[in-house]
């Protein structure tokens, strides 16, 4: 007989209702309210600057855009064939469609056909070209390559007539490259291999391995993930006088869309207005793979001198757009006796798709995190970006660093076992040190490292030790249901591979009423960035945050910026502003002494009043003081991020400003004769450092975490194996998780402490990180899996660990 499990653990609906309703206990809310009275406006919890327009349904998407009179409707003929030569395209049928206006191809763009993030290697749409020996075709790559577009006079009349494509394309097929093992015994990438090596003794990585005690060879596959941003892609395109071009297009990234849409019209950047406002979601999905809806709407809408509209169908996102890259690994690692890794050798090769888009910066990332919180003496990595026939796949929350440490935490989960060790322990005695054993194989010292309190703090608060030997008792006594309990640990590096993209502007403007504006060049897509850029503001003006607007992102506002991605969007972009408020403040500070007397440095600026000799004033009064003084009230900001470097051709460098870092515990229980699974307990404590806004960093880690398990437990990507179609394209096939998948018992805590760094506020980012901390559910279910033959087999889990994945497992274990 099998225990009886908690009713209330059974109840995640009710459950999550109650955690809800107790978030406050989760803050100091005493501490919060000392500190604003004190004139504080970073450090405390307010809730999203849009969150009464979200609730109202009255925030602006792209979408909700009132059309212009004459907006016409767009929509792409995709490629039904995964590989092979386009050799005729016959259009005149669904040109003569009821509703078509017109119907483009490649032909019709006047400048660049490519929308390629870094290699020019992605055309915008395919086309028919000549050869070297005399033939004319195209090239086709994918289910869904787009190869023409219909504009139409309404939505529904466009996406009938590109429905017809089958019709309208002859293409000579070819059997497709699907896996990333195929493309890599083919030799087919789409960049050139990366490789990282680090050598501390003779013979580096291969001599440790063949003098270690204990040796494992073993390979791991981890699949790739669908962003299933709530808004799809969607661009709007106006034309303007002069030929100019103002684009509305949910993006990361509005410089690189001005500059693609630019290259696609053959126009100067001057010429080319992107702005966003808000973007419901992007998740990495819209840093580069919305350039090629905005080029379309904008050639379109330039040929036709109409407004046009491009919004994607759910399906359509699915199967023209990248995700995140999955990964096949193969390692051999050599270990001591008490689990101490003494050397390791890695290939890792990523399903990049067709074309190279991101997959460089992402591997590089990914081999650049796969040491994790873990000093690994001698390593050798090599990262191969192989060449599919698939969705070009693209960054995706945590850009590789996620697929690259989940190998490394696979290795010592296994290690652990095959020692019947606590992973707890073995993981615990290979985290780098302090003062020693401290340097990344990438050649960067760790500086910051506080992974050895946060997560001595995780495991008492969690009562993990005591949970484990209950676990063993409970398991012990039942035969089909089994429980499992890991511990997985992260160190997570801030800031942008690439130097030069570490650099943000702002402007912020403050009116003669005392009210604010500041825009800056990072996008809001939910994450609540203009929530702690106003907070940034307010606090540096000492005026209440009511009194600071933020604004669309707009490229002829703030211009060169760098997509909102990497977790530096407040890191850059909160810099940027503190800076251009802070060169406000001290004007105003100079204007109140000159008018009643005192020392610059003595004027103190908070709760909307400045202190000057003595006097109590209001802000917007000596404001309007400095107005009649013909003092500058507007002005820029500008930062880049100081002593980064990367040596791209060494693979050595210090490519992170700092780490962040946390740990989560997580307990499942799992049906062994079904593979059906539950998360019954999941205890987080994650550094944010000196948080700007500690509710909204908590509902980033909460997010992250179960967005990260969706990843690693139900969200499957099936590419038909002869066709190459994506079978998984829609809600009905693709399993995201839901608020019934969210634990019953979820405690979320921020570790107390500040940034090493100069950071803005001695804040730490909190975009990506947490993502990594649902590798403790992947682990908690291997665990469960584990215990069906009472620990001594390593079960062979692949993610996502789907139900038929998690009785895979189990089978092999009692085989």
């Amino acid at each position: 007989m099998n225990k009886p499990i908690d009713a209330a653990l059974l109840q995640p609906a009710e459950a999550f209702a109650d955690y809800l309703k107790n978030t406050a206990t989760r803050i100091d809310k005493v501490a919060e309210a000392k500190a604003q009275d004190d004139g504080a406006r970073v450090g405390i919890s307010r809730p999203h600057e849009s969150a009464h327009l979200h609730v109202a349904g009255e925030a602006t998407y792209i979408d909700d855009i009132p059309e212009l009179a004459g907006t016409l409707h767009c929509a792409l003929g995709l490629s039904p064939v995964a590989n092979g030569r386009l050799t005729s395209v016959s259009l005149d049928a669904i040109r003569a469609m009821p509703g078509v206006v017109d119907v483009l191809t490649a032909n019709d763009i006047p400048g660049t056909n490519d929308c390629g993030s870094i290699v020019h290697d992605d055309p915008i749409l395919c086309s028919i070209e000549k050869h070297d020996d005399g033939s004319s075709w195209g090239d086709i790559r994918y289910i869904g390559q787009p190869v023409f577009a219909v504009i139409a006079e309404t939505r529904d009349a466009a996406r009938r007539a590109a429905a017809r494509a089958k019709d309208a394309l002859i293409i000579e097929a070819v059997p497709p490259v699907l896996t990333p093992q195929d493309a890599h015994a083919r030799g087919q990438y789409v960049v050139p291999p990366i490789h990282v090596i680090r050598e501390t003794n003779n013979g580096g990585a291969r001599g440790a391995i063949d003098r270690a005690p204990h040796k494992l060879k073993a390979t791991l596959d981890v699949g790739g993930q669908e962003q299933f941003y709530l808004e799809g892609q969607i661009s709007y395109a106006i034309p303007k006088e002069g030929g100019a071009m103002h684009v509305y297009c949910s993006t990361q990234h509005p410089s690189e869309m001005q500059h693609l849409v630019a290259h696609a019209l053959h126009l100067y950047a001057n010429e080319v207005h992107v702005e966003c406002r808000r973007m419901g979601g992007g998740f990495g999905g819209k840093e580069s793979q919305s350039a090629i809806f905005a080029c379309v709407a904008s050639v379109a809408a330039h040929k036709l001198q109409r407004p046009v509209k491009l919004r994607l169908d759910r399906d359509d996102d699915f199967m023209i757009t990248g995700r995140r890259h999955c990964f096949w690994y193969e390692y051999e690692v050599g270990y001591d006796d008490e689990g101490r890794v003494l050397g390791v050798e890695i290939t890792m090769v990523s399903r990049a798709g067709h074309s190279a888009d991101l997959s460089g910066p992402v591997m590089t990332r990914a081999l650049c995190h796969f040491d994790n919180a873990y000093w690994l003496p001698d390593v050798a990595m090599h990262g191969f970006s192989g060449k599919t026939n698939t969705q070009s796949n693209t960054a995706f929350r945590g850009f590789g660093g996620p697929q690259g440490a989940i190998a490394i935490e696979n290795i010592l989960d296994t290690v652990a076992r095959k020692l019947d060790r606590d992973p707890l322990d073995v993981r615990r005695i290979n985290f780098y040190g302090k003062n020693e054993n401290n340097v990344t194989p990438y050649k960067q010292v760790v500086t910051d490292n506080i992974i050895h309190e946060l997560v001595a703090q995780l495991e008492e608060s969690s009562n993990y030790r005591a949970r484990r030997a209950e676990i063993a008792g409970f398991n012990s006594k039942s035969e089909v249901l089994k429980r499992g309990i890991a511990l997985a640990p992260l160190k997570f590096g801030i800031s942008f591979n690439v130097k030069h993209f570490n650099q943000a502007g702002a402007l912020v403007h403050v009116y003669t009423d005392g009210s604010i504006l500041v825009n800056h060049g990072g996008t809001e897509m939910g994450q609540g960035l203009n929530t702690k850029v106003a907070q940034v503001v307010a606090h540096e003006l000492g005026v209440n945050c009511e009194s600071v607007r933020a604004t669309a992102t707009d490229t002829t506002k703030v211009a060169n910026t760098s997509a909102t991605a990497a977790s530096t969007g407040a890191d850059l972009n909160g810099k940027a502003a503190q800076d251009a408020a802070r060169q406000i403040r001290e004007r105003l500070a100079v204007c109140a002494v000159a008018r009643h007397g005192g020392d610059p440095k003595d004027v103190r600026f908070a709760n909307d009043k400045v202190e000057v000799n003595g006097r109590t004033l209001s802000f917007a009064t000596v404001v309007g003081e400095a107005y009649l003084d013909r003092v500058q009230l507007w002005s820029d900001g500008f930062y880049a991020t100081p002593g980064l470097s990367w040596d791209k051709e060494k693979m050595e460098g210090r490519p992170f400003f700092y780490y962040a870092y946390g740990a989560a515990v997580s307990e499942v229980i799992v049906d062994t004769l079904t593979g059906e699974w539950k998360l019954l307990r999941a205890d987080i404590l994650h550094d944010a450092g000196k948080s700007l806004n500690p509710a909204i960093d908590i509902g980033q880690i909460e997010g992250a975490f179960i967005q990260g398990m969706g990843w690693l437990t139900t969200e499957e990507l099936v590419w038909h194996p002869q066709s190459g179609k994506l079978t998984t394209h829609a809600p009905s096939t693709y399993k995201i998780p839901t608020a019934n998948d969210c634990p019953p018992v979820f405690n979320v805590k921020l570790f107390e402490g500040d940034n090493f760094e100069d950071s803005i506020h001695r804040s730490k980012a909190v975009g990506e990180p947490p993502l990594l901390l649902p590798f403790s559910v992947f682990f908690a279910i291997r665990d469960a899996v584990s215990a069906v033959a009472d620990h001594k087999v390593d079960p062979p889990l692949r993610s996502p660990a789907t139900s038929e994945a998690i009785l895979a497992a189990i089978t092999a274990v009692q085989a």
